[in-house]
């Protein structure tokens, strides 16, 4: 695919639907080209959006006057009587459809973090409009011939590398976007591409539909035996919210049903909560995804055969580091037998002290969160909310700020008066050691009904250099969910909360840091098992014992930290990794399971998870991390063939941590700066297996994370 169709259907998938509307203008009016702030430069601060003028009824019309124009700049390349170059084909190909991206770069990260029902409906809209117009560039025969022939003279023109690597990129997307196709299979292709746009869509409505839809509702405080007081003043809280004083509400949101089950007493109430979890999209209502996902797996498949592919997961690895499903799969099993070993341990364990409590039960998977933390407690004398006054919000956001300031010299300012998409969201000028202006950083903690589940970092524009030299600085957004101040006292985070952190500012890192020529290369337009590294590697600063005397002080006391609460942390590591990691691998094989299939589809999509989940031999006691009906990342995210990649990053980022410790320094500055020059800023200018072995000098040693996991 094109970059402009690439970039379009990863925003687009990334983003999911929410039912509540905040400070957007509901009107649906038309509205006048003159008069709608999308299509003017914008007139702010560092180019921010306007986001307090802009208004929903101003994007359909944007995005398609935005088509249009990318339309006259393809016309005027195919119009050009001169013999096809690099420099009159491939640069304004590369730099044609800005309008949209921007239009784009603005829609759809609203949609995730400040949606409402009208942003859906004009979603619903565009989406066949935006696959429509990225088959006709995309299939257009007279565009793909000039690219084709510039590319079959690579060898003889004088590029360099990133020239080279952007020729390839094109080239090699035009041809995994059908241009080949004959043109009878051509419309099929468009077909398939226009049914996955809204499929995929709706799946990931109808999982946010059914998340928001669930609560469970308290109203006898003997139920509540067992959680933290901090969790029952924030149910407490939330019950008022929706008008059910003197109750305690619940819902499946992480702060809440997470510690839930990690502490509630409660076995019946824990078994509703969970089932509520793990049955979204699979109620028999308007809200199903079985159907959808029959659909979306047939429909992959049959486009990865058009293209000559035997399944759609040969199709997506074939641009990955990975390469094939036969390396995934083999990679993926090689840590999938001592992982479900160690989780048949833990089980054991679990059991253990179940039958020791003299309870009638066999252990299940929603006994496992609460026996696990007893565990914790009973061996290491350590329980989740011991560790949470030393990760107040305030506290981890300065630690990481501290760190990427010994790292790479980067320097922080809160701004004030600058445009902001929601009231809860933070505006950061990001400078580097020399002052020099880097980027604009926002920052949206807490969950709402407006906002999708889960973490993620994404950007309101994207680095690159203009063709007249002009140096575009990126503007990143990170958004995240984590546990809101409940009365007097401020956001305590999780240890999970902060290592989450972390995560997404290592994104936000490769973001801001990204120093490319071309759009399509550059920040975190990497291959998807790659583009973890940046983000895992920052989460080992996060527990490493050193730093955390840097940061983790007493939200009350001010004190950092005691070392005996450190090595407790420091011998819990590897505590609980069988189920961890078995979770995980069980959903990263399910993904596979679906994506290499290579005839027939799926008839039902329960009966198949159930038989691919006998075939590796999951125990009952555990189900994969996310189940089909919910597994939103490989259905309507960009993770379809390709969720493996968080372990496999996971070998990178152990192994690139390491460098740092074997310098005696986690600081290390020569250490810093070629992860900074070979990975945060290079994009995809190279391979990344290429780049990688420049940073550490060397293949990644898998030895590393299975140390770190405690499975040698």
């Amino acid at each position: 695919m094109s970059y402009i169709i690439s970039k379009l259907m990863l925003i687009m998938k990334k983003f999911v639907m929410f039912t509540v509307s905040i400070g957007f203008c509901l009107s649906m009016a038309s509205c006048k080209k003159d008069a709608n702030p999308l299509l003017s430069p914008f007139d702010t601060p560092f180019g921010i959006p306007p986001f307090e003028k802009i208004k929903v009824e101003h994007f359909e019309p944007a995005f398609a006057e935005a088509m249009k124009q990318q339309k006259a700049e393809i016309e005027a390349i195919l119009t050009d009587e001169n013999e096809p170059t690099f420099e009159n084909t491939i640069l304004p190909f590369e730099y044609s459809g800005r309008l949209l991206i921007n239009v784009a770069n603005i829609f759809f990260p609203l949609t995730s973090a400040n949606t409402s029902p009208e942003l859906q409906a004009v979603a619903q809209t565009i989406a066949p409009m935006l696959s429509s117009h990225m088959d006709d560039i995309n299939l257009n025969p007279k565009l793909f011939q000039r690219i084709k022939s510039v590319y079959e003279k690579k060898d003889e023109l004088d590029l360099n590398a990133e020239q080279q690597m952007l020729l390839s990129r094109i080239y090699n997307e035009f041809v995994r976007g059908g241009a080949n196709l004959p043109e009878e299979k051509q419309q099929r292709f468009r077909e398939i591409n226009e049914k996955l746009s809204t499929l995929t869509l709706k799946f990931g409505d109808n999982v946010l539909a059914e998340t928001n839809g669930f609560q469970m509702v308290i109203d006898d405080a003997k139920d509540l035996a067992g959680l933290p007081d901090a969790i029952v003043a924030a149910a407490a809280e939330s019950a008022t919210a929706c008008g059910k004083d003197g109750k305690w509400v619940f819902t499946l949101h992480n702060p809440s049903w997470i510690p839930f089950l990690q502490y509630a007493e409660n076995r019946d109430l824990r078994e509703n909560l969970f089932r509520g979890y793990f049955m979204r999209g699979n109620n028999n209502n308007e809200y199903d995804n079985k159907e959808i996902i029959k659909e979306i797996v047939a429909l992959r498949l049959e486009r990865a055969q058009l293209l000559g592919y035997k399944s759609h997961a040969q199709f997506v690895l074939e641009d990955n580091m990975a390469k094939t499903p036969e390396t995934v799969n083999d990679f993926l099993m090689k840590l999938w037998g001592p992982s479900i070993n160690r989780a048949k341990a833990e089980a054991y364990d679990i059991q253990k002290m179940i039958d020791e409590e003299e309870s009638k039960f066999k252990l299940a998977s929603w006994d496992w969160w609460y026996y696990t933390e007893k565990i914790r407690k009973a061996k290491y004398d350590l329980d989740e909310e011991m560790l949470k006054p030393y990760f107040p919000l305030e506290n981890v956001k300065k630690g990481i700020f501290l760190l990427t300031e010994k790292l790479y010299g980067l320097k922080y300012e809160k701004l004030s008066d600058v445009p902001i998409y929601h009231p809860e969201a933070e505006a950061y000028e990001v400078k580097g050691a020399d002052n020099q202006h880097i980027g604009i950083l926002f920052m949206d903690f807490h969950p709402r009904e407006s906002k999708r589940g889960g973490a993620w970092m994404t950007s309101y524009r994207d680095q690159y250099i203009t063709r007249d030299g002009e140096f575009i600085t990126p503007i990143v957004t990170l958004v995240c969910n984590f546990t809101r101040p409940s009365g007097d006292t401020p956001a305590l985070l999780s240890l999970d909360e902060a290592s989450t952190f972390f995560h997404e500012f290592g994104h936000g890192l490769h973001g801001l840091l990204s120093k490319v020529t071309y759009p399509r290369l550059a920040g975190t337009n990497v291959p998807r098992d790659f583009v973890e590294l940046p983000s895992q590697i920052m989460e080992n600063w996060c527990t490493d014992p050193e730093f955390l005397k840097m940061y983790a002080f007493h939200y009350q006391t001010g004190e950092p930290m005691p070392d005996d609460l450190i090595k407790k942390m420091e011998a819990t590591e590897t505590f609980n990794q069988g189920f961890i990691t078995t979770e995980y691998l069980a959903a990263a094989i399910l993904d596979m399971m679906y994506h290499t299939i290579e005839s027939d589809g799926v008839q039902d999509v329960m009966a198949f998870e159930k038989d691919a989940m006998q075939k590796i031999g999951l125990i009952d006691e555990i189900i994969p991390r996310y189940r089909s009906t919910y597994y939103q990342h490989i259905f309507s995210g960009g993770y379809s063939s390709s969720y493996y990649s968080y372990i496999w990053s996971g070998v990178l980022d152990s192994d690139a941590y390491q460098a740092f410790k074997e310098t005696g320094n986690i600081f290390d500055p020569a250490t810093a700066n070629r992860f900074r020059e070979f990975v945060l800023e290079k994009g995809s200018t190279e391979k990344a297996d290429v780049l990688y072995r420049k940073f550490r000098g060397a293949d990644p040693n898998p030895e590393a994370l299975l140390k770190k996991r405690g499975l040698m």
